[in-house]
């Protein structure tokens, strides 16, 4: 092999990058025995990819020691491809995590569809969503970032329409698919403007290069930045790029449904945050109050949505979930927004992880209990949820809790203390009217959790059904309840989980 040959191979840190290539292999794995499994066997699947899933999130472990990088520039190791720093970790845990309890839920949802869903397909689509999903936040140029977004977006599309013959699912994936595929053209667009301004896609390099861009190509670069904004805007369901959101979760199946309220979110918000803190810190005048601005909107529209939904509609609950997240996805942007006018922009980005780790975990929990709930009221309306601490008093009290976490009040301490953290970065970066439209949605979102947890525990209409609950979706249940109720009782553990170390 030649000098110049040589000095092209590249060594690959198989250790830095097993969390998404587990998930991968294991996709494929279940893709190929699914051919030789019979019917009565397609079970086991679902236990290969929570066995997947598990075993990518424990691989997060050895790499807690130091940060690692690979895929680097020949000529320069300090430019790399995929890195494994404390940022990437957090998301990945955030990712994997969210990804595993899902595939939990999806066990038992499988079982009772008996066949509508096809077992083998949806569990390589959801392996491969995982594994798009877990590369993304190591990405640290603009290609692989944007190969790992489609990577997690495209099986997600099929994913929401893969029950047979139901047209409010195909409806529910067009709907996804068209906003999701305009968000990329547009980000596709923005990355090749800021390309040919700054002649480089790896994120540290155009950060010191975009600062320095030939007059001519000053305009370029600005609507490269503004474009790959507005397609990140997409990712994250920010207002006005929301309006996919309720119908397609309503539409997907409902463990789909709480994959993309966390796992989906995860992703957007990674992404945008490796794209502004550290590519465009040039630009923190131009973003900063964009993301303000669609902080401010988002949070308003979501909770007034959620606020208007009448609780004997069918699917009320998980369309009261949907607009409750993107109220959610507003008040994860007001840190990222904080980052453009705060001196410790690392801090900031912190205060949204915090917050994604909160929201995850709660999140999910009240997505199991309407799981729960959905297998006798399969129409899921707010009402059903009434008298159902009289039929089952630990998943009353469970979604009561949660709800009060996402609501942020006592006994739900990490949702409390997960706000005070956003809130706070907003007024430490001097944005005291982003601080005050909060505070205000806060006030509104309280009015429609209290309702629901209120129904929960009120005198039940007609006889309580009451039914052997699978153990997948029990242990769902149990983990979510378990972790909110552990990092209520110590909220202090998720601010030192989420020091990002990204400077």
């Amino acid at each position: 092999m030649s000098a110049q040959a040589q000095s092209l191979v590249q060594s690959v840190d198989w250790l830095a990058i097993a969390p998404p290539t587990i998930a991968a292999v294991v996709g494929l794995v279940v893709l190929v025995t699914d051919l030789f499994v019979g019917d009565n066997r397609k079970a086991l699947l679902g236990w290969v990819s929570v066995a997947g899933l598990a075993a990518s999130a424990l691989m997060l472990l050895p790499l807690l020691d130091g940060d690692r990088s690979t895929f680097c520039l020949t000529g320069d190791a300090d430019v790399c491809s995929y890195t494994a720093d404390r940022f990437t970790l957090v998301i990945q845990f955030l990712v994997l995590g969210g990804a595993l309890l899902a595939a939990l839920l999806s066990m038992t949802a499988l079982k009772d569809a008996d066949k509508e869903l096809p077992e083998g397909e949806f569990w390589f689509l959801l392996l491969s969503s995982a594994a798009g999903a877990a590369l993304l936040p190591a990405s640290r140029d603009l290609a692989t970032l944007i190969v790992a977004l489609e990577v997690a977006s495209l099986p997600a599309f099929a994913l929401v329409g893969i029950k047979h013959g139901d047209r409010k699912s195909s409806e529910a994936a067009l709907k996804f698919f068209l906003s999701s595929v305009t968000a990329t053209a547009v980000s596709l667009m923005g990355i090749s403007f800021v390309y040919a301004s700054t002649g480089t896609l790896y994120l540290t390099e155009i950060a010191t290069r975009i600062e320095n861009v030939d007059d001519q190509l000053q305009t370029l670069a600005q609507a490269g930045v503004v474009l790959t904004l507005v397609g990140f805007a997409f990712k994250t369901a920010a207002v006005p790029f929301h309006f996919w959101v309720p119908d397609t979760y309503v539409g997907a199946p409902l463990p789909v449904a709480a994959y993309l309220s966390v796992v989906g979110k995860a992703v957007g918000f990674s992404g945008l945050i490796l794209v502004t803190v550290i590519a465009l810190p040039s630009y923190a005048d131009v973003w900063g109050p964009a993301l303000a601005a669609l902080a401010a909107l988002t949070m308003t529209v979501g909770n007034v949505g959620a606020l208007r939904q009448r609780s004997t509609r069918a699917y009320s609950a998980v369309r009261l979930l949907a607009w409750s997240s993107v109220g959610q996805a507003g008040y994860l942007l007001v840190p990222i927004a904080a980052a453009a006018y705060s001196e410790d922009a690392e801090k900031a980005i912190g205060s949204t992880v915090a917050y994604a780790l909160m929201y995850a975990a709660v999140n999910l929990g009240a997505f199991a209990v309407a799981a729960l709930v959905a297998r006798t009221k399969p129409l899921n309306r707010v009402s059903d949820y009434r008298g159902l601490y009289a039929s089952r008093p630990l998943a009353a009290l469970i979604m009561g809790f949660f709800l009060l976490c996402l609501a942020g009040l006592p006994p739900g301490i990490i949702g409390l203390f997960a706000k005070v953290t956003v809130f706070s970065a907003a007024v430490d970066a001097g944005l005291g009217w982003l601080a005050v439209v909060m505070a205000v949605n806060v006030v509104i979102a309280l009015f429609y959790y209290l309702q629901w947890t209120t129904l929960l525990f009120r005198s039940p209409e007609g006889e309580p059904e009451t039914h052997r609950v699978p153990a997948p979706l029990t242990a769902a249940i149990a983990l979510t309840a378990v972790l909110g109720i552990a990092l209520s009782g110590a909220p202090q553990l998720i601010l030192r989980f989420s020091d990002t170390g990204l400077f």
